[in-house]
């Protein structure tokens, strides 16, 4: 059983999505055409955004390192709500900003219910990164 499965699964399992969701989810996964765009996931009594970043240690004797992060969402969304309190030239400079980085977003259009959809959609977000054999893994959520 591949582990996207298995999350989904558990997902299940622990009541954090409907049967019809983890149905649309394994179809997305097997690349079925038909299946639907998973709605979000009402964020509950979620109050925090939570990054983990857990990586192996190099060489026998070191720690894993260990990086465990914790923002409130009422930050995150005092801060959206923020973004219309700055002129319109510094939204500007930011944008370019990321442009120039590679990031192709435009602070002007995020709103809070956009956050809210982010956020809801997702869920519990993994990345495996495997670079010259130093092994990590990120896990975002909510909490």
């Amino acid at each position: 059983m591949s582990e996207n499965r298995k999350q989904i699964l558990d997902m299940l399992a622990n009541g954090r999505i409907t049967a019809d969701e983890a149905e649309r989810l394994i179809a997305a996964l097997e690349g079925d055409p038909k299946s639907e765009a998973v709605p979000a996931r009402n964020l509950g009594n979620s109050k925090y955004l939570r990054i983990l970043v857990e990586r192996e240690p190099e060489r026998a004797g070191d720690e894993e390192t260990k990086v465990n992060i914790r923002v409130p969402l009422q930050l995150l969304r005092a801060g959206v709500k923020l973004k219309g309190l700055l002129p319109e030239d510094a939204r500007t400079q930011m944008n370019e900003a990321l442009r120039e980085k590679g990031v192709d977003f435009d602070v002007n259009q995020f709103k809070p219910e956009n956050l809210d959809e982010m956020l809801a959609n997702l869920n519990d977000f993994s990345i495996d990164i495997d670079k010259k054999s130093r092994k990590a893994k990120v896990r975002i959520f909510c909490e």
